[in-house]
C-alpha cells in the first residue's frame, strides 16, 4: 500500500488508517470476531494506522486493537485519544486535559492495548478548563519518557493548535472531514499546512451515509447513535439524500462505489492527508481500500465540488451537547 507522511518529524503510514471505533461502540452488528478479521485483514493489505480510543466502548475498543495486534506491533501505527471522559456505565462525565489525567490516562491506554508505547497520542477533545500549554506539556512529557512517539489533537480549533505547536511540534490534526463536512477547508487545514502538520480525517465517509447505503432512517438500527444525528433526522435527511445521490451517479459513471468516489477524492486534496474509514466488515475494509485506485481528473474533481460545495450538508455534525465539545 502506499504510503504518507504526518507532520515533519516523519511519522509514516499507510494512505488509508483504519477507523476502529465502531467494533466496539456507537454502531450495531457488533461481532468482536469479526473485527480482528478485520483487522487482521488490513494488516495483510498493508495498512499500517490504527486509530481508537480510551471512550470508545470504555477501553473495550483498546483491548479488542490490542489484541488483534499481539503478535504484529512492528507492522502497525497505534493511534488512541484521551480526553473524553465515561463512566463504567458509559455515561459521558466531560472532558479532562490536566496534566495529571493525561499521564493517568496514557498508563491505562497502554495497558489496555498490551503495548510499551503508542505511537499517535491525540487529545480527542480540548479542555476549556485547562489551558493548552499545560496539557500539551503532560503529553510532551510522555514523549520524553518514551512512552509516547508523536503527539495531535483532535477536534481543536486554528489558534488551539498554534498554542499546542509551540510547547511541543503535533504532528497530526484530527477533524471530521468528507464531502458533506468540508469546514476544515476554511482555517484549520491552512493552518496544518502552515505549521507542517499532517491531517486525519475522521468519519470520510459521512458516518456511512455517503457509501450510498442508507436510502431511509428506518434503515438505521434501533441502538444506532445516528438516530440522534441531526443529519440523520427527517427535516435534513432528504436533502442529504439528495446529496449523495448526485455522488452516486458520478460513481456509476466511473464504474466504482460512492464509498470509493468519496475517499479518492478526499485523498486528491493533497499528499498530507490520511483518511480513517472506519469498518468491522472485511468487504467494507476491501472496498475502501479500492478508492486508492482510482484517479481523478481536475474537471471530475470540479464537477464533484459542484454537487457537494462546502455548507452543501443539511444540519450540524453532532447534536447540541456534542456540538459544544467541540473547540471552536
Amino acid at each position: 500500500m502506499q504510503k504518507r507522511t504526518l507532520g515533519r518529524n516523519g511519522l509514516e503510514v499507510s494512505t488509508l488508517g483504519l477507523g476502529c471505533m465502531g467494533m466496539s461502540d456507537f454502531y450495531s452488528g457488533r461481532n468482536e470476531e469479526e473485527s480482528i478479521k478485520t483487522i487482521h485483514r488490513a494488516l495483510e493489505l498493508g495498512m499500517t494506522l490504527l486509530d481508537t480510543a480510551d471512550m470508545y466502548g470504555v477501553g473495550k475498543n483498546e483491548e479488542l486493537v490490542g489484541h488483534a495486534i499481539k503478535n504484529h506491533r512492528d507492522q502497525v501505527v497505534i493511534a488512541t485519544k484521551f480526553g473524553n471522559v465515561r463512566g463504567s456505565s458509559g455515561g459521558f462525565l466531560g472532558i479532562n486535559g490536566r496534566p495529571e489525567y493525561v499521564k493517568e490516562a496514557c498508563e491505562a491506554s497502554l495497558r489496555r492495548l498490551g503495548v510499551d508505547y503508542i505511537d499517535l497520542y491525540y487529545q480527542h477533545r480540548v479542555d476549556p478548563k485547562t489551558p493548552i500549554e499545560e496539557t500539551v506539556g503532560a503529553m510532551a512529557d510522555l514523549v520524553k519518557e518514551g512512552k509516547v512517539r508523536y503527539l495531535g489533537l483532535s477536534e481543536a480549533a486554528p489558534n488551539t493548535i498554534r498554542r499546542a505547536h509551540i510547547v511541543h511540534p503535533i504532528t497530526a490534526v484530527q477533524t471530521e472531514y468528507s464531502l458533506w463536512s468540508r469546514d476544515v477547508e476554511d482555517e484549520i487545514l491552512p493552518v496544518c499546512r502552515e505549521l507542517g502538520i499532517g491531517f486525519v480525517p475522521y468519519s470520510p465517509l459521512g458516518r456511512g451515509f455517503l457509501t450510498g447505503q442508507i436510502q431511509k432512517f428506518e434503515d438505521l438500527a434501533e441502538d444506532d447513535y445516528r438516530r440522534h444525528s441531526p443529519r440523520f433526522q427527517v427535516e435534513n435527511f432528504q436533502r442529504n439524500l439528495d446529496l449523495v445521490n448526485k455522488i452516486k451517479e458520478i460513481a456509476n459513471e466511473k464504474d466504482c462505489q460512492p464509498s470509493q468516489l468519496a475517499l479518492a477524492w478526499l485523498l486528491a486534496q493533497g499528499e498530507d492527508i490520511v483518511p480513517i474509514p472506519g469498518t468491522k466488515r472485511i468487504q467494507y475494509l476491501e472496498e475502501n481500500i479500492g478508492a486508492l485506485s482510482i484517479s481523478l481528473t481536475d474537471s471530475e474533481l470540479s464537477r464533484i465540488n459542484e454537487v457537494a460545495p462546502r455548507g452543501a450538508a443539511a444540519g450540524e455534525r453532532y447534536p447540541e451537547a456534542g456540538m459544544k465539545g467541540v473547540n471552536l
